[in-house]
């Protein structure tokens, strides 16, 4: 009977410490999302409030008087909807592009046999670990010699390729079986119609991350339209908000609206592709 007892009480001390645990872990998540969260309440809630209000403290989080006027201010004093425009146009390009070089290059890595490949592919993956600031200058010496500063085409070419996405789609195509690229081959499919017919339709997940990935990367860039962009109808979003925080430096009201008015596209995205997104880190995150 001692016996029994004793047993019944390690399992509940067992329980309780999972439960302490699962707790804490629980706890922490939340804390570390609270921070990533209060920010952004903060910056909605300062962009509906007069300037008088936005600093007061105890910080009053729903404003006495809200304020549209500060949104209506951002889109009619500054030519908002240019920057708008040039932001979008450039990140769909450079998206676009990347969804077909990197899933072009990942089918050569993963499906394609051939000496070195694996070799070639880590050689490539190597070109991660180089900062940006280390290719700048060579990369802006190019650009200038194929006479394309002060073009979106230049951001658009420059953000054609992508490590990081064939990495993402050579993972996610490793666990495509073999048996369908060696039947399609037997059957006289060339290996462009493998990759277009077969491939590519089954890896909606590794596009949805790529597209979340290289978008929102797109969107908010501001060193490299920063590096090749002069003109002031060519300037994205983020230059924009530099020239409007100079032009209102006392403004933080409309500073915030202007960068609540730049993050909604960014979340529209992710809202669309987050079901395909989740499954798509999922799946290139064990594949070996």
């Amino acid at each position: 009977m001692e016996i029994v007892m004793n047993d019944l009480d390690i399992k509940k001390k067992r329980t309780n410490s999972k439960k302490i645990k699962k707790d804490l872990f629980y706890f922490i998540i939340i804390l570390l999302s609270l921070t990533m969260i209060i920010p952004f309440l903060w910056m909605i809630s300062a962009s509906l409030k007069p300037e008088i209000e936005v600093f007061e403290f105890p910080i009053r989080w729903i404003p006495k008087h809200i304020k549209w006027d500060n949104y209506v201010k951002v889109w009619t004093e500054l030519p908002f909807m240019t920057y708008y425009w040039n932001t979008f146009k450039i990140a769909f390009w450079v998206t676009f592009l990347q969804i077909i070089t990197c899933s072009l290059a990942a089918y050569s890595f993963s499906k394609i046999h051939y000496p070195e490949r694996d070799k070639l592919f880590l050689g490539y993956l190597f070109t991660m670990m180089i900062p940006y600031q280390v290719i700048m200058i060579p990369q802006f010496m190019i650009i200038r010699k194929l006479g394309l500063v002060d073009t979106h085409l230049a951001l658009i070419l420059t953000g054609a390729f992508s490590p990081f996405g064939v990495f993402l789609f050579r993972q996610f195509f490793l666990g495509i079986p073999e048996e369908i690229s060696q039947s399609a081959r037997i059957d006289g499919c060339s290996e462009f119609g493998i990759y277009f017919k077969m491939i590519l339709p089954l890896s909606k997940p590794a596009i949805a991350s790529l597209v979340v990935f290289t978008f929102v990367d797109r969107w908010n860039d501001f060193l490299g339209p920063l590096i090749y962009i002069n003109a002031e109808k060519l300037k994205t979003l983020q230059l924009g908000m530099r020239n409007f925080q100079t032009e209102y430096s006392s403004s933080y009201s409309l500073l915030m609206a202007a960068a609540v008015s730049a993050t909604i596209p960014t979340i529209i995205i992710y809202l669309i592709a987050q079901d395909y997104f989740i499954e798509g880190i999922a799946a290139t995150g064990i594949k070996g």
